[in-house]
């Protein structure tokens, strides 16, 4: 391990020193500033429409607040976002939350094509992608998401990247330079990236990162540090594109290396197990009355680490007019090579391994009068496996198939349509299994539709209405065993008289269906703008962990189908007072239950109230903001409520004459709160971040 990262560590030395050397003959272009392409439209892959003309609601950050966020995960750079929130655990990993809904049901891809990891499978995986590097990031909800998955019912998050180039860089080179650190977790972050047009037509592509972070401090009892929040994270690619008039075909191969520590870690349950539906901890001369035996003599000091590495093969084309009455082919493909170990005292306890391919291919057909859409296929064959102390799942082979269309209508300048249609196909299939699990094979139709009114040149009313159908994951299918990132023993949904938590929790599986229902109103006239939205989920057979034994802070989870329902809104409006300052209110909130009435559901994030005040005139900008997040006491059964809190935070930026430098400070959390994540399975044990500062420097040539 230690050799690779010596080899990563040399070739971001590599890109950034080629960076530097050849950023002097772009600063010979006094126009090198403006050869980013900016977001004059939200160009949404496999849409191409602009964002007043798509019924889903639409978020983008671009690469600039990626950056100056201070993000070291997916999760913490979509956090800040109306509806999105995050599933914290600890500096290394986390998972965007949207509307109350993650990971299987919030869809992470690259470019279009999904991420082939482990972070689907338990909250303490990271999600294999590096915000510090992206282009931007694309969060879907409503009807576009069927491009990419019927089951994504919470929403698409896509970053996008320019490790194969979709253009020839003017003047024939560009690229940019990255440091940034902060005081909370003695972060030190760095990276770099450089295109070089080669002759006519080929673009060459490299890019490197490393960002290394110590164990962050939380305001307890005086100031002090948590441990296992430490996290380090290497990344380098190099990629090559031809790219003409017509559109552009190129590869890119990509490596990652990621070490972070695991908080909370405790082997204190490792040896508890089912009884049907009951758990028993301890030796076995005892009744199972929850007077349980506290008999554990293992050692609660091993320090727990993720050890992850992948390594990603990357094919991407799109080719306009190839032929009569199609505008455009984009195609996708991907190869990905995953592993990480769990280490406990320098000793591997668990390794998760996936590995295989997706490949998709979409076609923009031209307008057939009023009506243009997009229409393709995907494919995807993985293979997941566990092995060690805490393989709670088989190896399981996976293929999905996938066929999908999206169409609009504009018949006038007032009224315009959208609809889609998915069909799924799914099989899971366990290898070697000692337990003789069976396979599933299943299929899933979905389909949405919307309709954009607009009611005047500046205001617009939009409603949304999509049937979608969602197929088992694997861990939800198959999963039986001891799960000490959640402090869980797991029962997956298989129905056998054997399987752990007792025959009498056992159903026949139907598919999760959900109808989706959404009202959006958005205009703007003179100093006002505003997106106000509300939205109703209503899940038949939702499938959900279910506890059916506690003992102390460990519980019997079995995976259970019940009828949910999810309401909510998020809001947002902003009054320019001037050609500097601005100010917006903004707020989100959902409430998830049983459809009977009977419970809510567990880690949903409390409802949160804000206010922010931005300035920017000239090189110089500025941001305060301040968020009231509720406490959560509208829990599941056995959960526990959460305090309300107040985010304090304030950012200055600085961009030198030039247009190529710019230099910002920024302070989060400065009133030191002490808060707990409710949406995190270490809502009461692991802390956020205290009072903390960034900085940073960035460099575009």
């Amino acid at each position: 391990m230690q050799g690779s990262r010596h080899l990563l560590a040399h070739s971001i030395r590599i890109a950034l020193v080629s960076a530097v050397v050849l950023s002097p003959v772009a600063h010979a272009d006094d126009d090198s500033a403006q050869r980013m392409r900016t977001l004059d439209t939200i160009s949404v892959t496999g849409m191409s429409e602009s964002a007043d003309k798509i019924a889903s609601p639409i978020s983008v950050i671009d690469r600039d607040t990626l950056f100056e966020r201070g993000a070291g995960t997916l999760g913490e750079a979509l956090g800040h976002l109306p509806g999105v929130q995050v599933d914290t655990f600890g500096a290394g990993a986390s998972r965007p939350v949207i509307r109350g809904q993650t990971a299987p049901r919030v869809k992470v891809l690259s470019d279009s094509s999904s991420v082939v990891d482990a972070s689907d499978i338990s909250p303490d995986h990271a999600v294999s992608i590096d915000p510090l590097m992206g282009e931007r990031i694309e969060v879907l909800r409503g009807p576009a998401t069927l491009l990419y998955g019927g089951g994504a019912i919470g929403g698409v998050v896509n970053v996008l990247d320019n490790k194969i180039p979709e253009y020839l860089p003017e003047g024939g080179i560009e690229g940019r330079l990255i440091i940034r650190g902060n005081t909370v977790a003695d972060e030190n972050a760095y990276g770099g990236m450089v295109s070089k047009q080669v002759g006519s037509n080929l673009v060459l592509h490299a890019e490197a990162s490393q960002r290394e972070s110590d164990d962050y401090r939380a305001p307890t009892i005086g100031q002090t540090y948590v441990n296992s929040t430490f996290s380090e994270s290497t990344n380098a690619s190099v990629g090559a594109s031809w790219v003409t008039d017509k559109g552009f075909i190129g590869l890119a191969y990509s490596h990652r290396e990621d070490e972070y520590g695991l908080p909370g870690h405790s082997h204190e349950y490792e040896a508890c197990h089912p009884h049907g539906s009951a758990l028993h901890c301890g030796s076995h001369d005892h009744d199972h009355d929850h007077g349980h035996d506290h008999d554990h003599d293992h050692d609660h000091g091993h320090a727990a680490i993720v050890d992850l590495r992948s390594e990603r093969y990357d094919l991407r084309g799109e080719y306009r007019d190839p032929f009569p009455g199609i505008a455009e082919v984009r195609f996708r493909g991907s190869y990905t090579d995953y592993r990480h170990h769990e280490l406990d005292a320098g000793e591997i306890a668990t390794t998760f391994t996936n590995k295989g391919h997706e490949a998709r291919v979409e076609l923009q057909h031209a307008p057939i009068g009023a009506w243009t859409g997009v229409f393709g296929v995907q494919h995807a064959d993985t293979t997941f496996g566990a092995d060690g102390l805490e393989a709670f799942l088989p190896t399981v082979d996976t293929k999905t198939t996938g066929l999908f269309v999206v169409e609009h209508f504009e018949p006038n300048d007032t009224w315009h349509f959208e609809l889609g249609g998915r069909q799924d196909w799914v099989k899971h299939t366990p290898i070697d299994d000692a337990r003789n699990r069976t396979p599933f094979d299943s299929t899933a139709f979905s389909y949405s539709g919307a309709a954009i009114w607009s009611v005047t040149d500046s205001m617009s009313l939009t409603f949304s209405a999509a049937r979608s159908q969602r197929l088992p994951h694997t861990q939800e299918l198959y999963a039986r065993g001891v799960h000490l990132a959640t402090n869980t023993y797991e029962c997956g949904l298989l129905p056998h008289a054997l399987t752990c938590g007792g025959a009498a929790n056992n159903a026949q599986l139907e598919r999760e269906t959900s109808q989706n229902y959404e009202l959006t109103l958005r205009g703007g006239e003179g100093p006002l703008s505003y997106s106000v939205g509300a939205f109703v989920n209503k899940i038949d057979g939702y499938i959900f962990a279910r506890t059916l034994d506690r003992y102390e802070d460990f519980r019997l989870i079995k995976y259970t189908q019940d009828d949910a329902e999810f309401r909510g809104f998020e809001a947002e409006a902003s009054w320019q007072f001037n050609d500097a300052f601005s100010a917006t209110v903004f707020g989100d909130r959902v409430r998830a239950r049983f459809a009977d009435g009977s419970g809510d559901l567990p880690r949903i994030a409390p409802a949160r109230l804000g206010t922010r005040l931005n300035y920017d005139a000239g090189a110089f900008n500025g941001e305060l903001e301040y968020t009231r997040v509720s406490a959560q006491r509208q829990v599941a059964e056995f959960e526990s409520s959460t305090p309300s809190y107040g985010l304090l935070g304030l950012s200055v930026g600085y961009t030198l004459p030039d247009g190529r430098g710019r230099f910002f400070l920024r302070g989060d959390n400065l009133l030191d709160k002490l808060i707990w994540n409710h949406t995190s399975f270490l809502a009461h044990v692991v802390p956020l971040p205290g009072r903390n500062f960034t900085a940073g420097y960035s460099y575009t040539f």
